[in-house]
């Protein structure tokens, strides 16, 4: 089916780019991955630049459901998605290239962060037009190609930027509007991308081109389709020699690191937002580039995204320490094991034969799972794992059989997309659409691995079905909700994900949110509470329970950082 063409860059051409080459990439994920050899085979470019622009794509979205429920608030009549007018285009490429910034994956996914950020700045700054024509694009292509060129610590041919500065090249020949500005931009990356292998010699000896400018080839792909409606001819790449045999021979060869004639490489990747100067982040560059290669750092404004291979791993972060505040620290192994050993010294672990896999929101609950025998994922507050991620966590568990606990509504479709992928790699998954941690408590209470996969699968999700689960948390901004419209500040109860209570204390909203739970029977109240629920709340509802309701349970555990104050399940 072909896709509606928008006429001009503004937030509604944003937001179908974003969409648009989400999907692009989802599908060439695999292809792109699989000829992933610079500057290290490691596999996984395809699955980095999908992971950034999930991030991009879903910061979009979000500036767009804000601006529906503030145009709810301002005139209740309006149903939701039926808005006058949408967010401004500057508002939705600056969430794009946020996004894409804290979300930025690899080598491949920083750069392309930094290209997004690059055309945010241009499109961002046209003042109070909500729209840009083939001029803006032009711009906002050639300012993306410099920018991501400066944050690389030494560019190199063959790769990325210059299929970057191809397309920037093409875009400033070409006339007329976005569509052909686009296309230009697209065809001039294409052929960039053909030629890459003659201009690196790790990509001519593997028989491939460019993963990362094939990356970009597929965005700008989405581009086109974006002002024409139609998607063009997609990119033939040569693959005859590229599997992981191939990549695993490339590595033990010492052809595929990052410098020619590396016999090895560094060991690790470090990757961390960092919240920094801009002259501490000078200086860090500086450091980093003594430690390692593959040296970017992207972004501006206080918030930077940091890639570099290192040998030192700890060096990388104490350098961040050094500049400002690293967090969401992501520290990997190339080799999947010690440093010092190769490949043929270390022994394959054994499969174990079923796993439970579980997206926990805070540190106390991804102990307390741990120590029921789960492999965890923890989902910070305000940042979703993305479907790569729940990917890894399975490929972590390493089982021949994996139940999957989201725990979260949100991430239903995150979590059937991170099943669907398992599956193709020889793993029998099967998703329990747990929406709260707590029935993913329930779930694992029951769990029996010596019990058939089935038969644990359906008492895992009997359990989960059982449990109803509520929350009680602050809103942070005015909202309509089904409860009514209540202000930052208030105190939320929800139950089964609706707002049932606003009140301004934490005790009595919980108290009333339990009460109306066990209004339908129960047998066991599991409380979870958060770091910044009072200490009080516990004990009055502890204490609530044994008066009210002698039949009934409780247990309490601490949840960590967990975003709501308070977790509750009844079963």
């Amino acid at each position: 089916m072909a896709q509606v063409p928008q006429r001009f860059f503004d937030a509604l051409a944003v937001r179908t780019w974003c969409g648009l080459s989400l999907r692009a990439l989802g599908r060439a994920r695999e292809e792109i991955d699989a000829i992933n050899v610079y500057p290290v085979a490691d596999g996984d470019t395809g699955t980095n630049l999908y992971l950034t622009v999930e991030s991009a794509a879903g910061a979009v979205e979000a500036v767009f459901a804000a601006h529906e429920v503030d145009e709810g608030l301002r005139d209740p009549s309006r149903t939701r998605g039926h808005t006058a007018d949408g967010p401004s285009l500057a508002d939705a490429v600056g969430a794009m290239a946020h996004g894409a910034l804290i979300g930025a994956r690899g080598n491949s996914g920083t750069i392309l962060a930094q290209l997004l950020r690059g055309m945010a700045e241009v499109l961002a700054a046209r003042g109070d037009s909500d729209h840009t024509g083939g001029p803006g694009l032009r711009l906002a292509l050639r300012h993306a190609a410099a920018s991501a060129r400066q944050a690389v610590a030494h560019p190199v041919e063959g790769t990325v930027l210059t299929v970057a500065s191809a397309a920037a090249d093409a875009a400033d020949g070409a006339g007329g509007d976005c569509a052909e500005v686009a296309r230009a931009a697209y065809e001039g990356a294409r052929a960039a991308l053909a030629a890459t292998p003659g201009q690196l010699a790790v990509l001519e000896r593997a028989g491939v081109v460019d993963a990362g400018g094939h990356g970009l080839v597929t965005v700008l792909a989405a581009l086109v389709e974006t002002f024409t409606g139609r998607a063009p001819a997609a990119v033939a790449t040569p693959q005859a020699r590229v599997d992981r045999a191939v990549e695993g021979e490339c590595a033990a060869e010492g052809r595929c690191a990052a410098e020619e004639g590396d016999e090895s490489g560094p060991a690790f990747e470090v990757i961390y937002l960092l919240e920094a100067e801009d002259a501490a982040v000078a200086r860090l560059r500086q450091r980093l580039d003594t430690l390692g290669d593959s040296l970017v750092v992207v972004g501006g404004d206080g918030l930077w995204n940091v890639h570099v291979h290192v040998d030192d791993a700890g060096a990388a972060v104490e350098a961040g320490v050094e500049a400002g505040r690293p967090y969401r620290i992501r520290i990997t192994h190339f080799g999947h094991g010690d440093a010092h050993t190769t490949k043929a010294e270390r022994p394959p672990r054994e499969r174990a034969q079923r796993a439970v896999v579980a997206v926990v929101p805070g540190e106390g609950l991804a102990a307390l799972y741990t120590e029921a025998g789960a492999t965890t994922l923890l989902a910070r507050p305000g940042e979703p794992p993305a479907s790569g991620e729940l990917v890894q966590a399975v490929r972590r568990a390493h089982a021949r059989e994996v139940v999957l606990l989201p725990n979260d509504a949100e991430l239903r479709h995150t979590a059937a997309a991170a099943a669907e992928q398992a599956r193709t790699e020889g793993v029998r998954v099967a998703l329990i659409p747990t929406r709260s941690a707590v029935q993913g408590i329930a779930a694992l209470a029951v769990h029996e691995s010596e019990r058939r996969f089935d038969e644990d699968v359906v008492a895992m999700t009997s359990a989960a079905g059982a449990t109803r689960h509520a929350e009680v948390t602050v809103a942070e901004r005015q909202s309509w909700t089904t409860a009514g419209i209540c202000q930052a500040g208030d105190v939320l109860g929800l139950i089964d994900g609706d707002v049932a209570v606003i009140g301004a204390d934490v005790s009595q909203v919980a108290a009333t949110v339990l009460d109306r739970m066990l209004s339908a029977g129960g047998e066991l109240v599991t409380l979870v509470l958060g770091d910044e629920a009072p200490e009080s709340v516990a004990e009055h509802l502890e204490a609530r329970v044994r008066e009210a309701y002698l039949a009934v349970d409780t247990v309490v555990h601490r949840g960590g950082r967990q975003g709501a104050l308070l977790l509750v399940g009844v079963e």
